[in-house]
């Protein structure tokens, strides 16, 4: 993968999202300047997806949520280079942002793709797709939006499913087929390209909530 070099930091401010302190609920509308439909993703890592969705949907707003500073700024750098100004990245814990910054109802979709699996038993309380993580989400998605999920390991899909499974207001659909991809560009993020390419395969969730 091309290596992209960082920007100043005073130069990515326009994409950088700080979160609050103490923390608080942010209004969409003053962070984007405008009241376009906001989706969200957990854990962008190097931002393939915010990329790649934010060019090609212009009119919708994109927030990312990434505990690893060096991939905010990494994926920064990338938006800033491409001029989109319709995504924000921040760098915090997932479940205490979405719990405290993430307003009610506010957000069209959440994409959550490849958390880590955190194997042993010790750690699953450090997972990202939790009953927890679900029930923020059932919170603050708006009657119609979505969550979108995947993962390249099988037993994580299950505990996905059988969280999903407990909250009846969410309502499973068929998630897209993914198609041949075009270019090396052409992949949900960076961790779908490298297991295809694998041939691992990809397991993936959607669900709707209900009015």
């Amino acid at each position: 993968m091309r290596r992209t070099p960082r920007l100043p930091l005073e130069a990515l401010g326009g994409n950088l999202l700080e979160v609050p302190s103490p923390p608080a609920a942010l209004d969409w509308s003053s962070v984007f300047g405008n009241d376009r439909p906001v989706e969200l993703e957990v854990g962008f890592g190097k931002g393939l997806f915010l990329v790649t969705s934010a060019t090609a949907r212009p009119q919708t707003n994109f927030v990312g949520v990434e505990i690893v500073r060096k991939y905010q700024l990494y994926t920064a750098t990338r938006l800033v280079k491409r001029q989109l100004s319709n995504v924000r990245v921040a760098c915090a814990d997932a479940g205490p942002f979405l719990r405290d910054c993430v307003p009610a109802a506010s957000l069209q979709t959440v994409h959550v793709y490849f958390p880590d699996p955190w194997w042993k038993k010790r750690h699953h309380k450090r997972r990202v797709f939790t009953a927890e993580f679900a029930l923020q989400c059932l919170r603050i998605l708006r009657p119609g939006g979505e969550l979108s999920a995947a993962t390249d390991v099988p037993e994580y899909a299950v505990v996905m499913a059988d969280i999903m499974a407990s909250l009846p207001a969410f309502r499973p659909v068929p998630p897209p087929e993914p198609g041949t991809p075009a270019h090396d560009l052409d992949y949900l993020t960076n961790f779908e390209r490298k297991f295809r390419k694998q041939g691992k395969a990809i397991h993936r969730l959607r669900y709707v909530k209900g009015d």
